[in-house]
């Protein structure tokens, strides 16, 4: 009898042990069932956090910061167009010829549109010119030949000499 008591007594102690493991696998299992049930719903609530991220870019390193400063003052720094003109070269000349004599800005604007007009008269002249001699490249001849073809007389003479002048002031200096 006493072996029974005995065996009775350990076997006792691994059923209780049984009945332990067996209650938390049956927790674990509960918990498992009430993952999936969690789950979708974490799903889903994932899923519009996701698409609401998605448009927005992912913030990158450093390098992006300053890109974006660079772009944020470019911005801010708006260039205006400038628009050229030979107004201020007028002007240089009307004050070595007449130093005490000023121009009016419509006066200015009409020099302006003058000297565009004789500048591309010259300039078409000249590529005609070289045109004609199957040449790609219009040289000093070529706008020399044009002024004398497009000015009359006497002015044509002073610019030509003007022009030589300029050209060998520069060859010089270089």
């Amino acid at each position: 009898m006493a072996k029974t008591s005995s065996l009775s007594s350990t076997s006792k102690k691994p059923r209780e042990k049984n009945e332990k493991t067996v209650e938390k696998k049956v927790r674990i299992e509960e918990k498992e069932k009430e993952k999936p049930q969690q789950q979708p719903q974490q799903q889903e609530q994932q899923q519009p956090q996701q698409q609401q991220q998605q448009p927005q870019p992912q913030p990158q390193p450093q390098p992006q910061p300053q890109q974006q400063q660079k772009k944020k003052k470019k911005k801010k720094q708006r260039r205006v167009q400038r628009k050229e003109s030979y107004s201020v070269y007028i002007y240089r000349v009307l004050k070595q010829v007449h130093p005490d004599t000023g121009i009016s800005s419509k006066a200015m604007s009409i020099m302006n549109s003058f000297v565009n007009d004789v500048f591309e008269r010259i300039a078409a002249e000249a590529s005609r010119l070289a045109r004609y001699s199957k040449r790609s490249t219009i040289s000093a001849r070529e706008i020399q030949t044009s002024v004398r073809l497009i000015l009359p007389g006497e002015l044509a003479k002073h610019a030509v000499s003007e022009g030589t002048k300029a050209v060998t002031k520069y060859m010089s200096s270089q």
